[in-house]
C-alpha cells in the first residue's frame, strides 16, 4: 500500500518529488461521483471542440505541452512558511493551445500521474481532473482572453499570461476548498481562506514560470501567438515528412522536458499547499493509500540511488505522456483530415 500524501526522502539529503494531487479519503463519495460526472461532461465537450480545430500548429504542441507540464510539475519550489508549490500549467496550456485542447492535455497528465505514479486517488480522480484540468484551464483562459482585449503587444501577452496563471491557481484552490467543505472534511469557512491564501503565493511562482515559458516559446515560434481566424480553412493533412517544423518541435520539446526532469531531485521537500492545509486543519489522517504501486512517489523501483530513480521515473513519464498525447492526437488528426478530404477518382 502506498501513501498518497507521504513526504518521501532519500537516504541522503535529496527529497523525492512530493505527491501533487488529493488522495482518496479527502472527498466524500457523493462529491467524488459528482466530480467524475462533471469532468466527463467537460472532457466530452473538449474532445468535440478540439477535434474541429486540430491543425499543424496544435498537433505537435499538444505533445510538447503535455511533456513539459508533466516534467515541470515534478519541481516543487519553496514559498513561505515551510510550504512549497508546483506548476499546474492549465493557463499556460490554454494560452498556447486554446482551452479545449488544453483540457485534453491536462487530463492526460493528471490521469497518468494517478494511474502510473499513484499521485492522486483513483476514487477522487474526477475531482482532481475538475480542479486541475478543467477549472484551472477555463479560469486561466478566460482571464487571458479578457487581458488581451486591452492590447495585442507582447508586453500585454506577458502581463495577461501572468495574471491568468495566478488566477488559475487560486480558482483551482478555491474549487478544492469548496469540495473539501461539501465533503465535510473540514469547514468551508476554514478551507477557503487557508487554501486560497497559500495558493495566492504559489500563484506568483506559477505566473513567473508561465511568463518565462511564453517568452521562450515566442522566441522560438512566434507564429504560435497569431490567433487563427475562426473561419480559417483546416490545415493540410499531416504526411510523412510533410511537417518538418512540427517534427522539429516534437524532438525539441521532448528534450526540453527531459532536461527539466534532471532537476527533479533538487525540488523542495516542503509540503505543498494542499498538504500544508491538511496538516494544519487536521485531516491529513484521512488520506488513503493507493491499492497498488507501479512507480510510486516518482521513484523507479529497484534503483538504489534515489536521485537516479527519480530522474528515470520522470523520463519514463515524459516519454509515455509525450507518445500518448502527440501520437494519439496525430492519429485522430490524420483520421479527421482523411474523412474531411473528398476522394478523387
Amino acid at each position: 500500500m502506498v501513501s498518497s500524501m507521504s513526504m518521501p526522502t532519500t537516504g541522503a539529503s535529496l527529497p523525492l518529488p512530493l505527491p501533487l494531487h488529493a488522495p482518496d479519503g479527502f472527498f466524500s463519495m457523493p462529491v467524488a461521483i459528482v466530480g467524475y460526472l462533471l469532468a466527463a461532461v467537460f472532457i466530452g465537450i473538449a474532445i468535440r471542440r478540439a477535434n474541429k480545430n486540430l491543425n499543424e500548429r496544435i498537433v505537435p504542441m499538444m505533445g510538447v505541452m503535455a511533456a513539459f507540464i508533466f516534467a515541470a510539475q515534478m519541481l516543487n519550489f519553496p514559498v513561505a512558511g515551510g510550504t512549497s508549490g508546483h506548476l499546474i500549467g492549465g493557463a499556460l496550456a490554454a494560452i498556447i493551445l486554446g482551452p479545449w485542447a488544453a483540457i485534453l492535455v491536462m487530463t492526460a497528465v493528471v490521469g497518468m500521474q494517478a494511474l502510473l505514479f499513484q499521485d492522486g486517488g483513483l476514487v477522487v480522480l474526477g475531482v482532481n481532473l475538475l480542479n486541475m484540468s478543467i477549472a484551472s484551464v477555463l479560469a486561466g483562459y478566460g482571464v487571458y482572453w479578457l487581458a488581451r482585449k486591452f492590447g495585442a503587444s507582447f508586453t500585454h501577452l506577458l502581463i495577461g499570461g501572468f495574471i491568468a496563471a495566478w488566477v488559475s491557481v487560486v480558482v483551482a484552490a478555491a474549487s478544492t476548498a469548496l469540495m473539501l467543505g461539501l465533503s465535510g472534511t473540514t469547514p468551508l469557512a476554514l478551507a477557503l481562506p487557508t487554501m486560497t491564501g497559500v495558493h495566492m503565493l504559489i500563484g506568483i511562482g506559477e505566473g513567473l514560470i508561465t511568463v518565462f515559458a511564453l517568452s521562450f516559446i515566442r522566441a522560438a515560434r512566434p507564429a504560435l501567438f497569431q490567433m487563427p481566424e475562426k473561419s480559417a480553412a483546416p490545415a493540410q493533412p499531416v504526411r510523412s515528412g510533410g511537417m518538418p517544423v512540427g517534427i522539429r518541435w516534437w524532438a525539441a520539446g521532448y528534450l526540453i522536458a527531459v532536461a527539466v526532469v534532471l532537476l527533479a531531485p533538487f525540488a523542495s521537500g516542503s509540503p505543498d499547499g494542499l498538504e500544508r492545509v491538511a496538516e494544519n486543519a487536521g485531516f491529513m489522517e484521512r488520506a488513503q493509500s493507493a491499492p497498488y504501486a507501479v512507480i510510486a512517489d516518482y521513484a523507479l523501483p529497484g534503483i538504489q540511488n534515489q536521485a537516479l530513480a527519480t530522474i528515470l521515473a520522470g523520463v519514463i513519464g515524459v516519454t509515455l505522456i509525450y507518445l500518448l498525447v502527440a501520437g494519439g492526437i496525430y492519429g485522430i488528426y490524420t483520421l479527421y483530415r482523411r474523412r474531411a478530404t473528398p476522394l478523387h477518382e
